[in-house]
């Protein structure tokens, strides 16, 4: 079986509080602006820890500095001496002339903050010091949110040229005048930095995506759905060439969406700083797509399925995002992902002769050989591949701010159950929904979260202290195996598929539906797997194993057929264990008799004796 790889206060003091009034407190004199000052006859330290005031509370002094709201009141500054960082120290010499002053002419307020742009010019600019490698430390390139944060940087106005040339290059629009009865839809720039595994910048990326949101149904587009490779389909891919050696190559298509060509009449407005001079009032008329419209990944897609099967490729029946082409030898399959391909087969040769061909259709980015997919790390080797997410981990822990956490051995203690916990003190619901959202997409390469996430999963909706604690243990658990992943190994017998299902009884304390699970190799490659409640409650340990090797069942049926269309061979029997005897009895024989006559007839059609034989129950030893 398919084993997993391990290897080896900055704080801003915003107010005193209540201030008393001067001369209230003995020693202590009330100053303009809320801030204390030793008076002469006081018993105050030269440089005072903190300041008593009436209400027996104390006011920080000499680090701290005054609230934001003091110092944009505008009020006039008193002659001090800076500190280094741009704050006040109050000394008692400073203290006792700012009293002195108060007393001899009280119609003038005292004076003692200065403004933001005062303490700017008293601040010298600091160099950062550069590491070995030239790199600044303490520098994160952030990306621009609009065009004004993007002009005049070098790296983000060479990207929105190459944009412009991309658009101009495709004939994706030509200026004219608005009909009248049109509206145009407006225009935004999106910038990204595009980064590797390890988080270093690749390249810059500006796209000029179309306002979507303003368009209407019926109206500015019709159909909007276009299909994209599932990620088990993609293990499967990735498992099948590892099995018997084949290398996985990586294309990217180029402002792949600029290609796909519009039916209906779409107007848009001239991009924010390339405007054409003197014509500023037309607007462009698309004949292809552009980002943002909704209309966009269909019109891609179709365009990119058009090409494919002029260059003979068929589509594979069982997943709408695989082509297949050629036979034996010369066969190569491709997974395609919005504008993502990846292209296996046994001959090298065949292809790059696929990747020319697609260069001559498309601009086309050959990446190589597979290393980073969808978030997920791909390393092949000659006898193994792996598939892990170290680097999307971290970044989890880093967003929720346990990446120095102490790690567990364990995702979740022994015998723990969870409920809806109504009296339980409420936690902060969004953020419990994202760290859930971060770890379910941690489960396409770690089956040792799924049951764990999918539990944790049913509580997003009020969510209380039980729960976080219970998500905030898998965190830890994920800080202490961060490397774990998949390892798709060399095959040296024929090719099967294997699958597994089981089932608890009754495990969910609220409405008392089971959970089921299962998983399915190739040869010993893990290559899809699941963990979900049931929809019915069972009455027995034997329904639930058989509704749970139901579905375990409608899946295998799905991997064989699309295993069959792949490798162009016979369609075989998926051997399906479970550890219920009543259960494979009951699929065996689905006789209705007084313990089995209310199962919905849903979980009986892939065991009726007239079915085809696409499954084979056997028990687990």
């Amino acid at each position: 079986m398919s084993s997993l790889l391990k290897h080896e206060p900055f704080s801003s003091y915003s107010g005193l509080g209540a201030v008393p009034a001067a001369g209230e407190a003995a020693g202590v004199e009330q100053l303009g602006g809320g801030i204390p000052a030793a008076s002469p006859g006081s018993n105050a330290s030269a440089v005072p820890d903190e300041q008593q005031l009436s209400d027996g509370t104390s006011a920080p002094t000499g680090g701290e500095s005054p609230s934001a709201g003091s110092m944009l009141s505008g009020q006039p500054a008193v002659e001090h001496t800076p500190s280094p960082v741009g704050m006040q120290n109050f000394g008692q010499n400073d203290c006792e002339s700012s009293a002195h002053n108060d007393i001899e002419d009280s119609e003038t307020p005292p004076k003692h903050y200065r403004s933001l742009n005062e303490i700017y010019d008293d601040t010298s600019e600091i160099e950062l010091e550069l590491d070995s490698e030239g790199e600044a430390l303490l520098v994160e390139v952030e990306e621009p949110t609009r065009y004004a944060n993007a002009a005049g940087n070098p790296d983000w106005e060479k990207a929105m040229e190459n944009e412009i040339q991309s658009i101009e290059k495709n004939g994706t629009w030509a200026l004219t005048e608005l009909p009248a009865g049109h509206r145009p839809i407006g225009l935004k720039w999106v910038f990204k930095l595009k980064k590797n595994a390890e988080g270093e910048v690749l390249k810059h990326k500006a796209r000029l995506v179309a306002k979507g949101y303003v368009q209407k149904q019926g109206v500015d587009y019709e159909e909007v759905f276009a299909p994209v490779a599932r990620l088990d389909t993609v293990k499967l891919l990735l498992a099948l060439a590892a099995n018997r050696g084949w290398e996985v190559h990586h294309l990217d298509v180029k402002t792949a969406f600029l290609n796909g060509e519009l039916e209906e009449e779409v107007y848009v407005s001239q991009p924010e700083g390339y405007a054409v001079r003197g014509k500023e009032r037309k607007v462009y008329k698309l004949s292809k797509a552009l980002y943002g419209l909704k209309q966009a990944p269909r019109a891609w897609n179709i365009k990119l399925d058009r090409s494919l099967k002029e260059l003979g490729f068929i589509k594979c029946f069982s997943e709408q995002a695989v082509y297949k082409r050629g036979i034996g030898k010369t066969a190569i399959i491709l997974g395609v992902y919005v504008d993502d391909l990846i292209v296996t087969g046994s001959e090298k040769q065949e292809i790059e002769m696929f990747k020319k061909q697609m260069t001559d259709k498309f601009e086309m980015s050959d990446l190589g050989l597979l290393s980073y997919y969808l978030g997920i790390e791909v390393d092949q080797q000659k006898d193994f591949s792996t598939l892990k997410q170290s680097g999307y981990a971290k970044k989890v822990l880093e967003r929720f701010g346990m990446h120095d956490c102490n790690p567990s051995k364990v995702p979740m203690d022994l015998g723990t159950k969870l409920y809806d916990d109504k009296s339980g003190q409420r936690v902060d619901a969004t953020k419990y929904r994202r760290i859930i959202g971060c770890l379910r997409y941690l489960v396409h390469t770690r089956p040792d979260l799924a049951y764990l996430v999918g539990v944790a999963s049913r509580y997003m909706e009020k969510p209380t202290t039980l729960h976080m604690l219970v998500v905030k243990k898998i965190v830890r658990y994920l800080r202490g195996t961060v490397d774990l992943g998949l390892v798709y190994t060399l095959g040296e017998k024929q090719e099967e598929i294997v699958g597994y299902s089981d089932s608890d009884n009754g495990g969910d304390l609220g409405g008392r539906r089971s959970t089921a699970g299962m998983a399915f190799y190739l040869n010993e490659s893990l290559i899809t797997w699941g963990s979900q409640k049931q929809k019915t409650v069972a009455l027995s340990s034997c329904e639930a194993e058989f509704m749970a090797a139901t579905a375990a069942a409608q899946q295998a049926l799905w991997l064989r057929n699309l295993y069959s269309k792949l490798t162009a061979t016979k369609p075989f029997v998926v051997p399906l264990y479970v550890d219920n005897i009543s259960a494979i009895e009951l699929m065996k024989h689905p006789v209705f008799h007084g313990r089995s006559k209310h199962i919905d007839i849903k979980y009986r059609g892939l065991f009726f004796p007239s079915a085809p034989k696409t499954v084979r129950q056997e028990p687990i030893e």
